[in-house]
């Protein structure tokens, strides 16, 4: 098992993990979805470069159950501000049956690689 796959099989990355996990996607080594679960004004503000989709906690209801349904065969690696968002969503997705919810531990406050602006459209 190569390194990318055994942190992909872990509850949590940090964010040297993280950063490492997005290299090995780019190059065809690694599969995720990388998850941003803050609101689309921090999203805005400054956002980790690689996230694939935004979906804000406060509409969790509304996107839960499908992300649960589209990726069950794909990693997802969540990540907000602090982990804290995160660390709640997590467990919910798990026991709505997604089996590789991965915690990225710090958020974008311990992110230390580049940071992207804007970008966020309905």
């Amino acid at each position: 098992m190569r390194w990318s796959e055994a942190w992909l099989e872990g509850g949590s990355v940090d964010s040297a993990q993280l950063e490492a996990l997005l290299k090995a996607r780019e190059a065809g080594e690694a599969d995720f979805l990388l998850v941003d679960v803050r609101e689309p004004w921090e999203y805005e503000m400054g956002h980790i470069p690689g996230v694939d989709l935004l979906r804000p906690t406060t509409a969790f209801r509304r996107w839960a159950g499908e992300l649960v349904e589209a990726t069950k065969e794909r990693p997802v690696i969540l990540t907000c501000r602090t982990a804290n968002r995160t660390g709640m969503l997590q467990p919910m997705l798990q026991r709505m049956g997604h089996p590789r919810v991965i915690n990225h531990l710090g958020g974008i406050v311990a992110w230390h690689g580049p940071v992207e602006q804007g970008g966020y459209e309905e």
